[in-house]
């Protein structure tokens, strides 16, 4: 299959041998499913870059400690309508959820809820926590940081001092599509940087500055050499991801580090390899706040508004954010998830390396070269 630049796997395929290398690998049955179902989900609405590319990642950090199945979130302050919760370093899969439904809990008692998470392991794509939130009918805010994950240089900066530091926004439309914002506040994910040098789509030019602070589209430039079997680790190269937005990007970027890191306890970015997540997390329930203005017709009908724009290219119209991920799920549920196969070998290479057989894998999953008809 080395030959093939696209293998085409469905979904439930990927579920399921993603599921299989975990559980190899040492996860319970229930962590194992939760994963691989929040990777592949991550796919099935586009954002490769969260998705089943950081299987050999999330192996490694278990191997190296800086990871560990089985373990739930301590409940380190509880109060009315807040909570400090600690990971300690568990399966941002099962840790995000334990801390958004607890968040969701308290709004639902108390309308409004801040729940202030850190050293989770990776948590993902974090519109998955807003959809969640959403579903049970709420307004959320979610400020995201990477501890001891320097990747990004500051506006004007030639080293690197910021994570990616993701911002999300949910609003829940009670008549219609919810509106989810999810971003990282570097000009692209990281994940995105992992997938070009796997084989997939290219980095943006200028997403990326050399170790002179020149723009640059090379992926080494963000990972440095990389050795024959090493898997890439973004903390080697010369270079940095580059913020969004020049300055308001950058402040924003700071802004997640100080919420998510510095007052969940999670810690700032900064040296080193005890890669963790902080989130800090509000919930609202929309009810509280409707006085009778007409919240779910307010949302609904502005959508609409927003959406009714004439487009610049007819055959392209406008979209909010949500709409590419429900496109993207609806195309890719029906049509297979498409992975570079450099990406493919690296997933299957990390269930051989469990001492699992390369052809049980294969036909786990059922992928097929993508047809160049």
């Amino acid at each position: 299959m080395s030959d093939i630049s696209t293998m085409i796997v469905p979904a439930d395929g990927m579920t399921a041998m993603v599921r299989h290398i975990f559980e190899a690998a040492g996860a319970g049955g229930e962590e194992a499913e939760a994963i691989a179902a929040n990777l592949v989900g991550a796919n099935l609405t586009g954002h490769d870059s969260h998705g089943v590319v950081r299987v050999p990642r999330y192996l490694m950090w278990e191997k190296s400690g800086n990871l560990h199945f089985g373990r739930t979130a301590e409940t380190v302050i509880d109060g009315d309508a807040f909570a400090l919760m600690d990971g300690n370093k568990g399966y941002g899969q099962m840790i995000g959820r334990e801390a958004v439904d607890l968040g969701i809990a308290k709004a639902g008692q108390h309308g409004v809820s801040v729940v202030a998470l850190r050293r989770s392991g990776h948590l993902g794509r974090i519109g998955h926590w807003a959809e969640i939130a959403c579903a049970a009918g709420l307004v959320s805010v979610h400020f995201v940081n990477v501890a001891e994950s320097m990747l990004v240089a500051p506006f004007g900066a030639a080293d690197r001092r910021i994570s990616t530091a993701p911002v999300t926004i949910g609003v829940v439309n009670p008549n219609g599509d919810d509106f989810i914002l999810d971003f990282a506040t570097s000009k692209v994910a990281e994940g995105k940087v992992m997938v070009a040098l796997r084989g997939g789509k290219p980095v943006p030019d200028g997403a990326l500055v050399d170790g002179e602070g020149h723009p640059s589209s090379n992926p080494l430039d963000l990972y440095g050499d990389i050795g024959p079997g090493e898997n890439p680790d973004p903390r080697n190269g010369p270079g940095a991801l580059v913020a969004m937005g020049d300055h308001k990007g950058s402040g924003l970027a700071l802004a997640c580090e100080l919420l998510a890191g510095a007052l969940t306890g999670s810690g700032a970015t900064g040296p080193g390899k005890a890669t963790h997540n902080g989130m800090l997390s509000i919930y609202m329930k929309p009810e509280i706040m409707d006085d009778g203005h007409g919240f779910g017709a307010s949302v609904a009908n502005y959508i609409d508004y927003v959406r009714a724009a004439r487009p610049v290219d007819p055959d392209t119209p406008v979209m909010i954010p949500g709409d590419p991920e429900r496109k993207a799920k609806k195309a890719r549920l029906q049509d297979g998830l498409p992975l570079p196969t450099e990406t493919w070998n690296s997933i299957v290479n990390a269930g051989v390396d469990l001492d699992l057989e390369r052809q049980t894998l294969e036909d786990i999953a059922n992928a097929k070269p993508m047809s160049t008809e």
